[in-house]
């Protein structure tokens, strides 16, 4: 057997592994709120995520990755082949590492971060300091605090609004039917523009902002309509428990954790099949290109790895999220997965860097503090966060040493 083909099976392995670890760790940003709010089971959370991730990474993912991830470093470090593949490897291992040693710990990090960082390490040792974009690793270093800020305040502003319309008045089961449409319709708003603009598959439709504005808000009018009118049919109130609100937002909430789930699957398994579509083109033809092809057997390969991560591992990290941080009811679950989807939308469309990850934490910790300081576990945030300053360094380092191990025996 060649070099070049031992390289793309062990290509292949890391790959695996670092969408397993996709998988285990990010989740969490989709269910996490379901599960702590306990609108669905942690099975259930499983087979769904699972499910979705696959189609959403098949289907929707893009089909063309750059080299680069996020165009951390220089392009010219990937004009040797050798170098390129060393460092594709050395990259994914690293990434791969480091998210597993935070999922073992049961704290969320951003994949995407993992595999930037890791990038740099590599880059570095490449081609010294003058190849990493340190512009871009700043806006990086930003998205610890736009992230979580923007998903806190907007998760905040969501519930006190839930709170002011309907929890705090009478009937509100009867108010929370009347005012569907509009929870509802917000929540497709967001939905359907952020598949317009997030997704590879949206942007691939090339939409314009009114064209797509337009588009979502019909498709929310309608959508809010429809819900509602199911929602009057399916659901009965429970003269013996005052949950009333929580039955109804029990069900819209599914809903949105389950496009969280999607778009994961679609935007996340880059980070994984990236590095790995660079091995095996550069295997298959011996150059490469800024942007190479991915063919739809390594985003279906890459989607299998992160419904088994789900299915192995996903618990540990949904849990911290889903019941560490603050005590999660629908309503505030709702609150939480809106704010994430729309600090990922808001933050995108303005050109800030931002992570699924973080805004998911922020909107926990918004809807926390909503009923007060004492309403969230300091502790936990306080090591989460630690953990998000070390993505990038701990990946980087790592990936150094990969590298250079790589290049004694490659």
């Amino acid at each position: 057997m060649s070099a070049e083909y031992l390289i793309l099976i062990i290509g292949f392995v890391f790959g695996f592994y670092m969408a397993w670890n996709i998988g285990a760790n990010d989740v969490a940003n989709s269910m996490a709120s379901a599960v702590g709010a306990k609108a669905i089971t942690i099975r259930q959370a499983v087979f769904i995520a699972g499910i979705l991730n696959i189609v959403g990474a098949t289907f929707i993912g893009s089909h063309v990755t750059n080299t680069i991830r996020k165009g951390i470093i220089s392009t010219e470090v990937m004009s040797d082949p050798v170098v390129a593949l060393a460092g594709a490897l050395a990259a994914l291992l690293a990434a791969a590492l480091w998210v597993s040693f935070a999922t073992w710990r049961s704290l969320p990090v951003s994949t995407t971060h993992s595999i930037v960082g890791a990038m740099i390490g590599f880059g570095i040792m490449a081609g010294g300091f003058s190849v990493i974009n340190w512009g871009k690793l700043g806006a990086v270093v930003l998205s610890w605090v736009i992230s979580p800020v923007f998903s806190l305040v907007i998760a905040f502003v969501m519930f006190k609004v839930i709170v002011r319309v309907i929890l705090s008045k009478d009937a509100v089961f009867d108010r929370s039917i009347r005012f569907s449409p509009f929870f509802i319709g917000l929540a497709m708003f967001v939905v359907v523009l952020s598949f317009l603009f997030k997704t590879p598959l949206g942007k691939k439709l090339s939409i314009s902002m009114p064209m797509a504005l337009i588009l979502a808000f019909v498709l929310a009018a309608v959508l809010g309509y429809i819900g509602k009118l199911l929602l009057r049919k399916y659901l009965v109130e429970d003269p013996d428990t005052s949950d009333g609100a929580e039955t109804v937002f029990r069900r819209i909430q599914i809903g949105t954790s389950c496009y969280v789930a999607l778009a994961q699957g679609a935007n996340d398994v880059a980070n994984a099949i990236g590095p790995l579509a660079v091995i095996y083109f550069l295997v298959k033809t011996g150059t490469i290109g800024a942007k190479v092809p991915v063919p739809i057997f390594l985003l279906l390969f890459g989607g299998v790895g992160i419904a088994l991560g789900i299915a192995m591992a996903g618990k540990r990290v949904m849990t911290t999220i889903g019941t560490k941080i603050t005590t999660l009811t629908n309503t505030r679950g709702f609150s939480v997965d809106f704010a994430a989807a729309t600090t990922v939308l808001l933050a995108s469309k303005m050109g800030l860097p931002v992570s699924t990850t973080h805004a998911a934490v922020g909107g926990v910790m918004g809807v926390g503090l909503a009923r007060g300081f004492e309403a969230v576990n300091f502790r936990i945030i306080f090591q989460i966060m630690i953990y998000w300053v070390l993505t990038v360094p701990a990946a980087a380092v790592t990936s150094m040493i990969i590298y250079k191990i790589i290049r004694i025996f490659y």
